[in-house]
């Protein structure tokens, strides 16, 4: 069925004043409601104590392991065998046990296997908590 249009006639237009109403009814909300989360930060306030409230965790510092270009593994400063690399993620996870977290760092060119000796030793040692950082500027051992 095709549609007829007379000549001399116009096309039905978009009513505009309910839509700038609308925009300006927005307009209003957003600057009171940023009026208030203005005044709400802004509130001093004296809470009460809790004596049976554990006090917050700080965060553990993620204990770094950087790989060189070789394979070969740095951590806190000096170089470490694989093994003495074992010893020292033990020692980070019995310092901070479920806590302890590693950020393994790699060269560019070294080979995948180093760092996946490094993730292997994170989970034989119960450390869930590592990342491999990519990217960034290159920073000293």
């Amino acid at each position: 069925m095709a549609l007829r249009i007379r000549k001399g006639t116009t096309a039905d237009q978009v009513p505009m004043t309910p839509m700038i109403d609308v925009v300006f009814n927005l307009l209003i909300f957003f600057l009171v409601a940023s009026k208030f989360a203005e005044v709400e930060r802004d509130l001093r306030l004296r809470t009460p104590e809790a004596s049976a409230a554990k006090p917050a965790t700080s965060q553990v510092a993620p204990l770094e392991v950087s790989i060189d270009a070789q394979g070969r593994y740095y951590a806190k400063g000096a170089f470490r065998t694989l093994s003495q690399l074992e010893l020292l993620l033990r020692q980070e996870y019995a310092n901070n046990p479920g806590r302890a977290k590693v950020r393994i760092r790699a060269d560019e060119q070294c080979r995948w296997q180093a760092v996946v000796a490094v993730i292997n030793k994170c989970l034989e040692c119960n450390i869930r908590d590592y990342v491999a950082g990519v990217g960034g500027e290159e920073t000293p051992r």
